[in-house]
Parts: structure tokens; C-alpha cells; sequence
């Protein structure tokens, strides 16, 4: 587990900022609503820099839930270049996920399938920890569905906490999963 740096506000910023996205969807059609995404992305929140391809991957499942299997997921992620503060791309984030049919307000457990997931992971090399937004984001180095889209988009991007780049994280990740 991440010690918990101090919570520091985002420094203004003095032009645009690159920022990973990560983006799941294991409901409707995935490939679409992925798509989607990204054009609100970038109409919403700056220039679509780099998008990694669709990967399919196994829905995670809680280990309360009682299911046993869910819909496989369709995951990705997106590099911006913005000039939004990161608060505000979360909010951008959240209505995108609104128009495309999540109400988040009705979701009652965590890791349950969806039409679209939204997630801030980077922005930078900015350290955060708010309540309502952590960056990096805090199960990042974790999650091969995060990592392996983030280092077509990334690789060369390096953890501020962990000191490792994305896609060192990801080597780790998997020889660990071996």
C-alpha cells in the first residue's frame, strides 16, 4: 500500500497538461460508447493526444458479490493535453459518463458491470490525495487493464511515488502475475 503523501493543491497551471484516462465498458455496445468517449473527450476537455486500442479483458468480481461471472470489459485509455485543472477534468469526466447513459447515484457496490467507466490515473507527475480525486490513481500499478493501455499512450511516464516508469510498472506487474 502507497504511504499517503500530503494532500497538496494542483500548482495553476502554466499551459496544457498531460493527462492518462482510462476508460472501461462491459454493457451495450462497448466499442461505441468507447468511441464516443473520446470524441466528448475532446471536445469537452482538450486535444486527444494519443488512444490506446480496445483491449478485452475479464470483469473483475468482488470478492462480496456474490456473482460469479460479469460481461467482459472493453478497456483503454486516452492521452490529453489539457489546460483544465484536474478537479475539473474529473467533473468532465463524470458528464461524459452522464450523457452516455451511467447514473452513478443508483450504484450501490463497486465492480459491478456498467456502459462506461471514466478514470483519471495521471495528470503529470502531480501527487494528490483529496477525497474526491487521488493521483497517481492509488490501484493504478495494480491492474494490468490500466497499465497495458496507459503504456501504449504513456510508457515513458514515470510514477512520482513508486519512481518507476509505466512501462516498468507493467513488466513488474505481470512477472509478479507469472
Amino acid at each position: 500500500m502507497l504511504a499517503k503523501p500530503l494532500a497538496m493543491p494542483a500548482p495553476p497551471a502554466s499551459g496544457p497538461r498531460r493527462a492518462v484516462v482510462a476508460l472501461g465498458a462491459n454493457l451495450g455496445d462497448r466499442a461505441a460508447t468507447l468511441d464516443r468517449a473520446v470524441t466528448l473527450m475532446a471536445a469537452e476537455l482538450g486535444e486527444v493526444v494519443a488512444r490506446s486500442a480496445w483491449l478485452r479483458t475479464p470483469a473483475l468480481i468482488h470478492p462480496d458479490d456474490p456473482a460469479k461471472s460479469y460481461p467482459e470489459f472493453l478497456n483503454g485509455a486516452v492521452l490529453l493535453r489539457t489546460t483544465l485543472p484536474p478537479e475539473s477534468v474529473l467533473a468532465g469526466l463524470h458528464k461524459i459518463e452522464a450523457r452516455l447513459g451511467r447514473d452513478r447515484s443508483a450504484e450501490t457496490a463497486r465492480w459491478r458491470p456498467r456502459l462506461i467507466d471514466l478514470d483519471l490515473i495521471a495528470v503529470e507527475d502531480l501527487v494528490l490525495d483529496e477525497q474526491a480525486l487521488t493521483l497517481p490513481h492509488p490501484e493504478m500499478h495494480k491492474r494490468d487493464f490500466v497499465l497495458a493501455p496507459f503504456c501504449e499512450v504513456w510508457p515513458d511516464w514515470r510514477h512520482p511515488l513508486l519512481g518507476r516508469s509505466a512501462a516498468e510498472l507493467l513488466a513488474q506487474l505481470r512477472a509478479a502475475q507469472a
